[in-house]
């Protein structure tokens, strides 16, 4: 009795530390948002605005990525779970406005959406299901407000430069936590701004200090703030 009982106990204790080993599948959440000004002026024969019409001169978002404290990310968790615009039909409107596709040919943003959840969101899923993990998303990108950050600071999207910390400290005094920038060149090989990264807990809830900033994507000494 004593051997079946021992037994029992440790297939639910193994079944409990599965459960805890799916709930912490990954250590933190990149909040990734795109100026689009930058993303059309780095190569204008790959920006395409959505059928929608051109979106709004606004930081949107590129996505919600799961990763781990060494640098490296999970991908494409789980293949039985794509992308299903009906489970988000509440929140199109937003996604339109807060989350646009520039790729070409012009779309609605579907095959955006439908990759960077089947790709990022997927491996989160423990914790958000599809429509959570979409939802979560617009509403970091509302409680982060890096332009209105921005302009407060007087750095404004006109075509200016500015210098790396001046864009970081505008930033991390409208957030409350130090971004990481990444650049790219326009046409005439000016480093401008393109990406903000913040960090987020593994709940989605909130902002924290990033554990490890990525590679790549370095910025010049003086940055450009193009138009849109």
């Amino acid at each position: 009795m004593k051997s079946k009982f021992s037994v029992l106990i440790n297939l639910l204790v193994l079944q409990y530390l599965a459960v805890l080993c799916v709930s912490q599948d990954f250590d933190f959440f990149y909040l990734v948002q795109q100026w689009p000004g930058s993303y059309c002026d780095s190569d204008k024969s790959s920006c395409c605005y959505p059928t929608t019409g051109k979106p709004a001169a606004d930081f949107g978002i590129h996505g919600l990525w799961p990763n781990y404290n060494d640098g490296s990310y999970p991908q494409n968790c789980d293949p039985d779970n794509p992308f299903n615009e009906s489970e988000i039909s509440d929140l199109l409107t937003s996604m339109k406005k807060n989350w646009p596709t520039l790729a070409c040919p012009s779309s609605s943003g579907e095959t955006f959406w439908s990759h960077e959840w089947d790709k990022h969101g997927t491996c989160s899923e423990s914790v958000l299901d599809q429509h959570s993990y979409f939802e979560t998303t617009l509403s970091l990108k509302q409680q982060t407000s890096l332009l209105q950050s921005l302009k407060s600071a007087g750095i404004n999207p006109d075509g200016s430069f500015y210098s790396l910390e001046e864009i970081k400290d505008a930033i991390k005094q409208g957030t409350g936590y130090t971004p990481w920038i990444e650049c790219n060149e326009d046409s005439s090989g000016n480093s401008q701004l393109y990406q903000v990264y913040l960090c987020v807990d593994t709940s989605g809830s909130n902002l924290i200090e990033c554990p490890v900033f990525p590679k790549g994507g370095k910025c010049g000494s003086q940055i450009e703030f193009p138009t849109f």
